[in-house]
């Protein structure tokens, strides 16, 4: 896998090292005959992690940190420590970076699209095609500060973005936040990392979403310096849920205006006469306590994590990937006509582990994926299905017509269902099926998936009655 920055760990491990980590920490896996590939997800709970935090907490007392009591000490110092092994693992100057601690990615971007000051020439946004919709989200922010928002399409190639139209984009008159994803959480393409130095070195902002890259891929903030960067941890090493973290520059931060506050956030405030004074970053950002018991965690989980190997586990994924990619490209239905399709790039070169798909039926037409869900699910097999929360790679895949989306877009009504938009754009499905191997796989689990596509879907398609309609895109 390409486009990784840093040396988090060397590649170690080879596949009797995976295979030692699945029973010791995945076991659970093959004692419940479950096969999971849904990694870009989340990654599977490692059976130390949670012990670990149960000794922990056992041990002693931890309190609410925003006072100086010997309980509410203890957790503020595993709060700080937490704070500098994100930013070590991370490479970046503490001088120069803090990290605020969030529930999550979707909830570090939107502390930045609803703080940055958007509006003339520049506060503009740009995002590139290829988002999850918590960063497509910030165009809303955008809107309502009457700021252009700008669009960098893809380039027709294997579902990769334009890199000579981002250098157009980040080159022209306008300056303000550029906003995409190291990896592409729908098609794994990883995005050219040397786009943050420079639309940096342009006069941009950069907001960098690395959730879906990390888990596979490097990061040195020393060599990429971008202004935001968003992690979502339990994608990384499984345990715990709930935390994610904004990476900023300090500086970068400082021009943030934030539109509201909070406990924690301030640092006097009077309700009589209306005013406030702003805590300094990171707490100026941390709404209300912080998540205290499951915070102090991420040194356990980053511990364990770079004991493994962050090269190693890239290595690994690597394998498993390739492997997944050339057993698809070998399934046949009983005509010889391809079983399923793949979208994005059908090899490992600059890509992480995250494959989306389709199969096919015997006319070579796409098969809803609510059905590979549930053939899926009844062998205990764990992937994803639908669009990924990522509107602008799914456009691009299924080949839909910007003039199609703008007029079904227009005939908003109330009792639109998803099953809906998908009938008048004319779709065959309402998305694909993402599958997305990991830390915790073998390559038996690669073989044996396969082998259920091979002999669930070569001979033809399982019925279809009784599914349910789709509640979410």
């Amino acid at each position: 896998m390409g486009n990784s920055a840093g040396d988090n760990g060397r590649d170690t491990h080879g596949a009797a090292d995976f295979a030692r980590l699945r029973a010791e920490e995945f076991g659970y896996l093959d004692e419940t005959h479950q096969i999971y590939l849904d990694h870009t997800g989340a990654a599977p709970v490692p059976r130390s992690l949670p012990a670990a935090h149960a000794a922990r907490l056992g041990g002693a007392a931890y309190g609410n940190p925003h006072t100086e009591s010997p309980a509410s000490a203890a957790s503020t110092e595993l709060v700080e420590a937490a704070r500098r092994r994100v930013l070590r693992f991370l490479d970046a100057d503490p001088a120069e970076y803090t990290v605020v601690f969030t529930a999550n990615a979707s909830q570090a971007v939107k502390l930045v699209g609803e703080a940055y000051p958007f509006g003339g020439r520049t506060g503009s946004l740009l995002l590139t095609q290829d988002n999850h919709n918590s960063v497509n989200g910030v165009r809303e922010f955008a809107r309502t500060a009457g700021a252009k928002a700008g669009l960098v399409p893809f380039d027709g190639n294997a579902l990769r973005v334009s890199d000579a139209a981002v250098r157009r984009a980040l080159t022209g008159r306008r300056r303000g936040l550029f906003c995409y994803p190291a990896q592409s959480n729908f098609s794994g393409v990883r995005h050219p990392l040397e786009w943050v130095a420079e639309a940096r070195a342009a006069g941009w902002h950069t907001l960098l979403d690395a959730a879906a890259y990390l888990p596979t891929g490097t990061l040195s903030l020393r060599r990429v310096p971008a202004d935001f960067t968003v992690v979502s941890w339990y994608k990384v090493f499984g345990y715990p849920s709930g935390v994610g973290s904004l990476v900023a520059r300090r500086e970068a931060l400082a021009a943030l205006r934030r539109p509201w506050f909070a406990g924690g956030t301030i640092k006097v405030v009077s309700a009589r006469a209306r005013w406030h004074r702003m805590a300094r970053a990171p707490e100026a950002f941390e709404d209300g306590t912080p998540d205290f018991h499951a915070v102090p965690q991420l040194v356990t989980g980053l511990d364990w994590y770079e004991d493994v190997g962050a090269a190693a586990v890239a290595a690994h994924v690597d394998r498993l990937t390739g492997r997944l990619l050339a057993g698809l490209a070998g399934l046949r239905r009983r005509d010889g006509g391809p079983l399923v399709h793949v979208y994005g790039p059908r090899d490992t070169e600059r890509r992480g582990g995250t494959v989306a798909l389709n199969v096919l039926d015997r006319q070579g037409r796409v098969v809803d994926e609510r059905i590979v869900a549930r053939e899926c699910a009844a062998a205990g097999i764990s992937v994803r299905t639908g669009c990924f929360c990522n509107p602008g790679a799914g456009e691009e895949a299924f080949a839909i017509a910007p003039r199609l989306l703008r007029r079904t877009g227009a005939r908003r009504r109330r009792a639109d269902t998803i099953d809906g938009y998908i009938r008048r754009l004319g779709l065959p499905s309402g998305g694909a099926v993402r599958v997305s191997p990991g830390i915790a796989n073998t390559p038996e689990d690669i073989d044996r998936f396969v082998e259920f596509l091979a002999e669930t879907f070569s001979a033809g398609t399982p019925v279809s009655e009784g599914l349910a309609p789709r509640l979410v895109c």
